[in-house]
């Protein structure tokens, strides 16, 4: 830590605001993957102007500073290499207005998912980005990611829910992005750039969030098929006709098989995977938006289609996906857990390859995910402590992550990059892309001090 940094810190934020103490730093070093490493400090800024001056302080002393949310990423984004100082945005959470005349929200990215959807609901809207972790997880984090979940197959990601952001960068300087306008093409899209960038480019401090109206009505439908090309079949025939659903969920059969063995979910015999379907939109319209999508359901390998009539039978159709996780985790509770994307014409032949794969390398991989855009949770059930199946699960990583570029596809949807998979972005991204975006880096963050050794290949 270099001379007088810390004092600077203390004088700007108070010892109240600051953890220096080994046991303290300790938490704050790791998220949900299984990297870690010590931060040389811990700082809790309360306001943007603290950041600015965190950040200045930082560039000033070629200090690396790390932003963190709660820590519910998987990709190891937070870790903070290189005795890094981590900035903690958990006391950054107001929501500085809530405007429902223009259908927007402004907060600080401390605040919570679940906390901003309160807020939102009681005005009659909500913000569509809902990832599985939204009880904890930030919008800051949700930003860095651009993290969205299940609703995103009718509503899309957070870049499409956010109209502006206010940041620093690594230098530093404060920047205003976007507008507080669902239309708006002056200059450069810089808030698309800043979500999803993992906190290598600016600390966002304030975002602008877009709303959207509650729905009035909601139907979940569960169809059950014999095999996973029958429901990828139907996957491809809801998303090509007009009632979008708002969730589109599968499992395949090894997830099934998992389920029947740890839950008392009501599975018919031979299934070999599952759809979990939402529909939502104007009461008046629901019944005919119900028809279309059970038509559309319909075809080879269905086995079983059931309406929820109720909230209690809604609650028993994802009884079967809410039991998948606790599953996972008493089975393999260090699993790897990888979220790739493919054209949804092909999550077929993704499925197919995966369970090659697995049977090559004597992996259990068990998939779910969103169906509706192909974004597929790939899970691989090992125990780090085996040297040697870890190094058959590198390979088998290595080979899916091969075969999900083969498709058409990408490597990472929702969890990001960070550490994990920094080293594979060269396979997807070309050498002249890349270099552009290195550039870029630099432009904002002169002396690579914001989450050096993330997101980018060195």
């Amino acid at each position: 830590m270099p001379p007088g940094l810390i004092a600077a810190l203390t004088a700007l934020l108070g010892e109240d605001n600051i953890l220096g103490e080994a046991s303290e730093r300790l938490a704050y070093g790791y998220d949900n993957s299984r990297q870690q490493a010590l931060p040389a400090l811990v700082v809790f800024p309360g306001d943007h102007a603290q950041v600015q001056a965190v950040v200045r302080l930082c560039h000033e002393h070629r200090t690396p500073l790390v932003t963190r949310g709660r820590g519910t990423g998987t990709t190891g984004a937070t870790v903070p290499l290189g005795e890094a100082i981590v900035l903690s945005t958990e006391r950054m959470t107001r929501i500085l207005e809530m405007n429902p005349a223009d259908r927007l929200m402004v907060v600080q990215p401390g605040v919570t998912n679940q906390q901003v959807q309160q807020a939102a609901a009681a005005h009659g809207f909500f913000w569509p980005p809902d990832p599985t972790s939204a009880a904890v997880c930030t919008i800051g984090g949700n930003l860095a990611y651009n993290s969205a979940g299940p609703r995103a197959v009718k509503y899309g990601t957070p870049r499409e829910n956010t109209l502006g952001l206010r940041a620093v960068t690594g230098a530093g300087e404060e920047i205003r992005t976007g507008t507080r306008t669902t239309k708006g093409v002056v200059g450069y899209d810089l808030t698309r750039l800043l979500i999803g960038a993992e906190g290598t480019l600016a600390v966002i401090t304030e975002a602008t969030l877009k709303l959207t109206p509650l729905a009035e009505g909601r139907r979940t439908l569960r169809a059950i098929y014999a095999d996973m090309h029958g429901a990828a079949q139907a996957v491809s025939r809801i998303m090509a006709q007009p009632v979008v659903p708002c969730a589109l969920e599968f499992i395949d059969g090894a997830a099934i098989d998992m389920v029947r063995h740890h839950s008392s979910a009501e599975l018919p015999a031979g299934a070999g995977a599952l759809l979990m379907i939402e529909i939502d939109g104007p009461q008046a319209a629901m019944n005919e938006s119900l028809a279309a999508i059970e038509r559309a359901a319909a075809g080879d390998g269905l086995l079983d289609l059931r309406v929820a009539q109720t909230e209690a039978e809604v609650r028993a159709l994802w009884a079967t996906r809410k039991a998948l996780s606790p599953a996972l985790r008493n089975v393999a509770p260090k699993k790897i857990n990888e979220d790739v994307v493919v054209p949804v014409s092909q999550i077929p032949a993704l499925i197919a390859s995966l369970a090659e794969l697995g049977e090559r390398h004597g992996i259990t991989i068990v998939n779910f995910g969103h169906a509706g855009n192909g974004n597929i949770h790939v899970n691989l059930l090992v125990d780090p402590d085996d040297d040697a199946q870890m190094a058959r699960a590198d390979a088998c990583l290595d080979a899916v992550f091969a075969r999900v570029l083969e498709l058409g596809g990408s490597l990472s949807g929702e969890h990001g990059v960070g550490l994990v998979k920094r080293d594979f972005v060269a396979r997807e991204i070309d050498p002249v892309s890349l270099a552009l975006m290195q550039q870029i880096r630099r432009i904002f963050d002169p002396h690579g001090i914001l989450n050096p050794g993330k997101t980018l290949p060195a």
